[in-house]
């Protein structure tokens, strides 16, 4: 996985490559890109090979691959799909020799732009994040890797502090827990991360109770991610450049907040054109690391992972 801004990347293990992946890079279209773009990543040695476009795509901004590594999904970030307010979700058969991607089918995500999804872990179930729609969708995967018709939809409500950015809901992520039992949605308009407690053999999705867990107000929740060992989580905040621990029960979905962290090197401000993006736990469960745009740079956190508390151990800048 790299990590990244709005245009996402996701790998996928070819079957014949050894200690090769392929990893697939999502970009919002326009004169100067047609779609989806793929990469040869060699494990051993860190090497990145471009194979160039893989499959057209419009706003293919965030990318996820099935757990067998044959399909891969992408949101068609757009505000209009076939004449209705939504966006669309598009499927794709994966080659694994040449990377290249074939289109399977494309089914609405009923909400408008959606930025975000993830392939649950027994592959049956797309689930996605509209950002315009403010809502979350989930759409059922079938054995031939097409998306057939949504099996959940629910529309956020509510605002926040920001009368710009938070005027009503704009969902920006959807997370599943290892045991495949809640997904968590980080609600940047409402300042939020809401849960919801979720069947992999219907595809639905509930309110959990509780319902939500909150951020300081005007904090524009982005991106989340879940510790290997499932007792705490994560939240990077995008309008003021912080991440947020929670410890997280495991058994009932909730989450506490623990600490509140800058991204930004000690002492030093938000700017205007700051803010946050990706977020992520290190395999070994030892690091955390979150992305700042504007200040260019990557931030890395040391996890305690007794207590889930963070230690900020440095900015490394992105070199662009």
């Amino acid at each position: 996985m790299l990590i990244g801004t709005a245009p996402a990347a996701e790998s996928a293990k070819p079957s014949s490559q050894g200690s090769q992946c392929l990893v697939y890079v999502g970009t919002y279209t326009g004169a100067k890109s047609k779609g989806i773009y793929a990469c040869r990543l060699d494990m051993a040695t860190g090497a990145l090979t471009s194979l160039g476009l893989a499959g057209e795509a419009t706003n293919p901004s965030f990318l996820s691959v099935h757990p067998n590594h044959r399909f891969l999904y992408a949101v068609g970030e757009v505000g209009s799909f076939e004449g209705k307010p939504s966006g669309s979700v598009d499927a794709f058969a994966i080659n694994a020799e040449s990377g290249k991607l074939t289109l399977l089918n494309r089914q609405p995500s009923v909400g408008a732009s959606p930025c975000h999804l993830v392939v649950d872990r027994a592959g049956k179930t797309v689930l996605v994040a509209n950002y315009g729609g403010g809502s979350s969708t989930a759409l059922s995967v079938r054995e031939d890797g097409r998306l057939g018709e949504p099996t959940a939809f629910i529309q956020h409500t509510g605002s926040s502090a920001n009368p710009r950015r938070q005027e009503g809901p704009h969902a920006h992520g959807i997370y599943l827990d290892a045991a495949n039992r809640f997904a968590f949605v980080p609600d940047l308009g409402l300042d939020k991360v809401l849960v919801f407690r979720f069947d992999a053999t219907k595809g639905s999705l509930v309110p959990n109770d509780p319902p939500a867990a909150s951020v300081k107000s005007g904090s524009g929740p982005r991106h989340f991610a879940i510790h290997p060992n499932g007792r705490s989580a994560y939240v990077i905040n995008e309008m003021v450049c912080t991440v947020t621990a929670f410890s997280l029960n495991s058994e009932r979905g909730g989450l506490k907040e623990i600490q509140t962290l800058s991204t930004l090197p000690d002492g030093e401000a938000v700017q205007p054109g700051y803010s946050t993006a990706e977020l992520f736990v290190h395999s070994s469960g030892k690091f955390l690391y979150g992305s700042n745009r504007g200040h260019h740079s990557i931030v890395g956190y040391a996890i305690d992972e007794k207590s889930g508390k963070l230690t900020r151990l440095e900015n490394v800048s992105t070199q662009g």
